[in-house]
């Protein structure tokens, strides 16, 4: 027998996932929205249990606890499992041996036809290749009891499953991946969307510090471009320093030479900037309003990165 925990935030879209799962199957929905939020809408068969507000890690973690079963199977709310979902996922856990600890779904993102995809939409998009992913991943319970479940460290649906599955392969534990199919709408949250994201780099300094230097490449993630951005950032800082002295020293020497340093800085930051913004704009539709949001985010993300990274790596010492 196999659950299926979804964790939610109330999103419209959880009825369509919960829909496609059919009557039969044990759900547990964990409402993630703080207390005061009206109940939610969900079948008679599934259960509810409230977080309120701690995060998808502590709701995963309080589905797979009150689930009975050897298997326990995790959602997202903005999913639709594909037809015949229930028994092919039954199908891709049955006989796995006692090594094996988790199975993923396989995951497609539906792209918009007839032009290319923005930069929101070719970040979902991402997820048909990334691993381990709880937007469809079937755990055994007794590796889950054993690892502890998911680190409720992580805060936001970022890294937490990345680091569950680390941990569960570091106790020798396999994760295999299954034929099931789950369709992951590609989702455009508004123009600040890749700004707000970027606070999953505080997240990042706690994957270094839990499973060292190499955690990227251990779950297949491309490398970073926190060094570049960090480089961005300080020559912005820079530019605006020197500028300002060489406003205050008039035209002495000093002054002078700190003009022609802030001429430097400033163009080693346009140069930088305008590779950032063209690798995120050259790839997609190019549209009017997409050239404004990637010119605008591509000035605030390198500060923002290296501001949410630091603050990451200042928790994980404390």
């Amino acid at each position: 027998m196999i659950t299926v925990v979804i964790p939610t935030i109330g999103r419209r879209s959880l009825a369509r996932t919960l829909a496609a799962l059919g009557s039969a199957t044990p759900i547990i929905v964990v409402d993630d929205r703080p207390r005061f939020c009206p109940e939610l809408k969900v079948p008679a068969h599934a259960q509810v249990l409230r977080t309120g507000g701690r995060g998808p890690a502590a709701a995963r973690n309080a589905g797979w606890r009150a689930a009975r079963t050897l298997w326990v199977a995790f959602l997202d709310d903005d999913v639709v499992p594909q037809p015949g979902w229930p028994a092919d996922l039954a199908a891709d856990l049955a006989g796995l041996p006692p090594d094996v600890a988790g199975s993923q779904g396989r995951l497609v993102v539906p792209l918009p036809e007839g032009r290319r995809p923005n930069d929101a939409e070719r970040g979902t998009a991402g997820l048909t290749g990334a691993v381990w992913v709880t937007a469809d991943m079937a755990y055994r319970r007794a590796a889950l009891e054993r690892a502890g479940g998911f680190d409720e460290r992580f805060p936001r649906a970022y890294r937490e499953d990345a680091d569950l599955a680390l941990r569960l392969m570091r106790h020798g534990y396999r994760l295999v991946k299954g034929r099931r199919v789950t369709c992951h709408p590609a989702r455009d949250d508004g123009f600040w969307t890749s700004v707000r994201a970027q606070r999953g780099n505080a997240d990042d300094a706690l994957m270094r510090r839990v499973h060292g230097p190499g955690w990227r490449a251990a779950v297949g993630g491309a490398p970073g471009r926190l060094t570049r951005h960090a480089a961005t950032t300080t020559l912005g800082v820079l530019s605006c320093v020197l500028g300002a002295a060489a406003a205050a020293a008039r035209r002495d020497d000093v002054g002078r030479r700190a003009a022609r340093g802030a001429l430097l800085a400033s163009a080693g930051w346009l140069g930088l900037t305008a590779e950032f913004a063209w690798a995120r704009l050259a790839p997609g539709p190019r549209t009017p309003e997409e050239v404004v949001r990637m010119a605008v985010t591509s000035v605030v993300i390198p500060p923002l990165a290296c501001v949410h990274r630091l603050r990451g790596e200042l928790q994980v010492r404390r």
